[in-house]
Order: C-alpha cells, then structure tokens, then sequence
C-alpha cells in the first residue's frame, strides 16, 4: 500500500454489519467517507490487502480484520510549485489546465504532488474553500485526463460554480480520438451508468447519462475517429464508458479502451477537456476558455496525418 494501514477486528455487535458501516465505526469516520474509502482502495476486509477494492455493501463476520489507510490530514496539504497553465484570473476564479498524470486532490497514499498543493502555491486563499481536501475544487478530471478545469478561489464562487454545476449550466467539451469510424457526423448516447465497485459500465440500474459527440475527422487506416464529446450529465468515466459501450473505444484508455500503436497512443488515454463556457458567477458575463492540445496529443496526431474525411485543425 505504501502506506502502512490500522488493522481492526470486527467485534461481535457489528456481526453481519456492511462494510462500509464497519469501516464508519471502527475508524471513526461518516458513512459516506467510509464508503469512498473502500471504493477508493483505501479501506477493506481482509484478505483483500493491497488496496484491492471490496464493496462497500458487503457483510463482515465478527472476528473478521478490517485494514484502513490512514485519513489525510492538514499537514498533508502544503503548497508545491507545479507545471500548471493557468487560462484565465480574476478575483473569484480561475481556470487552469491540468496536465495528465495530476491527481486532483490529496488522498491516502497520494498525498503530493496534487492539484490542490499546486492551487495553494498559486493562490494561498484557495485554503479552507469548500470542503477538506478539495479546496477550490468544484469538478474534476480523471488523473490522466488532461485540459481546462474551473477553481473556486472563494466561498461565494464555490458555492455558486457548484449550483451552476448541478443545473448544467457550465458546459464542458472535450476532445478524444477513439477506434473505428462514424456513419453519422453527430450523435447522443444515452444510457445509465452502473458500477461493480471502481468500474462503471452501461446498465439499466444505473444513473441517467447522456453524452453529445460530434465527428471531426476520421482515417481510414488505422481506423481512427477524433471526436469532440460534450456532456450533458457528469457521470464518472461517462465519455469512457459510454464511446466503449458502442465499440468505439478511447485510444489508450487502460480500462475501457485498448492501445493503437506506438506512435499514435500516448500512453495514457486520449481524452483532453478542450473548452469550458460558463456565467461568471459573481461578476457576470460569458467566460469561453480553451485548453490547448498538450504535446503528447498532438504527436499522435501528426503521425496520422491528414485524414481520409473532415479536419483535425484546431
């Protein structure tokens, strides 16, 4: 684990108990962090050691061993000079683009090098804004997702960024250069979003997600297709889960898609959040803010060059 875990005993009066609850009382911790412990990797039931993710629901025995990382803390967040392209200021918020391979806030066994140490060293206000140890974060973006990314600076911006969030109103789209070619120029998934503990896939129990894609170029060999992907619902991993879910797979992605090639996957998933476009929640007005396409994309790219149909000039 890295980090060495607490280890302890399930008594008797929490025989049967889910594990989460467990968790919840054994390490003096709210339910629902519990719960993100465990489907995090951070928290489990013997013999599940080295992260390994148990499921949250399931029923512990009295006797049985239940490992916990320890809970990040204060001094675990300090500020760190970080690669981080800042796209736009102001007194309120900001919008940065976070490079892939950043994980976006502290965690156990992942306590440095973080978006939110690289946000304190830029802007030491950020501290105590929102809740602990996401401050400043209102959305994020997968640790190998690079692109444009909204900070809250103070509360009042956190407070509303977030409300905007919830009712859809900051539009976020992305590019991705997936498998296989597209019939249609445009195209909605629309499909719920289930999980079987840290992967989600397609399935009728899930939650309501929709995802807009628009083809911008495409080859022929290797059968490529670069998209532009907007979201309409925020659910985690959508555009990965959902592109998979009709055979057209994220170039790179490790879990829901499958490499192309040496020169053309980069080794992490191709999938940059090129523009967001939101009310500015206190001063008003329109922000429109691009994230370039960082290098390891563009490479990719060239070595395609040009494509059998549309553009990839951006």
């Amino acid at each position: 684990m890295g980090v060495e875990a607490k280890q302890l005993t399930v008594p008797a009066e929490l025989d049967g108990a889910r594990l989460d609850l467990a968790v919840a009382r054994l390490g003096g911790l709210s339910r629902s962090l519990a719960k993100n412990l465990i489907e995090a990797g951070h928290a489990g039931r013997l013999p599940q050691e080295g992260g390994s993710r148990g499921v949250p629901k399931e029923r512990v025995k009295a006797g049985d061993v239940i490992w916990l990382l320890p809970a990040v803390d204060h001094r675990d967040i300090r500020p760190e000079q970080l690669p981080i392209e800042v796209l736009y200021e102001d007194s309120n918020l900001a919008i940065i683009n976070k490079p892939a391979g950043m994980v976006t806030h502290p965690a156990p066994g992942n306590r440095q090098g973080t978006l939110v140490s690289a946000l304190l060293n830029l802007w030491p206000q950020v501290e105590g804004v929102g809740t602990f140890p996401r401050w400043g974060i209102v959305h994020r973006l997968d640790k190998d997702t690079s692109g444009a990314m909204v900070v809250a600076l103070d509360s009042d911006a956190y407070r509303l960024l977030g409300n905007a969030l919830s009712v859809r109103e900051v539009m976020r789209d992305y590019m991705t250069l997936v498998h296989g070619r597209f019939s249609v120029t445009t195209g909605t998934i629309e499909a719920p979003i289930d999980r079987h503990r840290a992967r989600r896939f397609v399935g009728s129990g899930g939650r309501r997600a929709v995802t807009h894609y628009r083809r911008l170029a495409e080859w022929v060999r290797p059968s490529l297709s670069l998209l532009e992907v907007s979201l309409e619902t925020g659910r985690t991993h959508q555009i990965r889960v959902h592109l998979e879910s009709i055979r057209r797979h994220v170039v790179g992605d490790p879990v829901y898609g499958r490499p192309a090639g040496p020169d053309v996957d980069p080794g992490r998933q191709w999938l940059h959040a090129h523009r967001l476009r939101l009310a500015h929640p206190l001063a008003g007005g329109t922000l429109d803010v691009s994230a370039p396409l960082p290098a390891d994309l563009h490479a990719g790219i060239a070595v395609l060059g040009a494509p059998d149909l549309g553009t990839h000039s951006f």
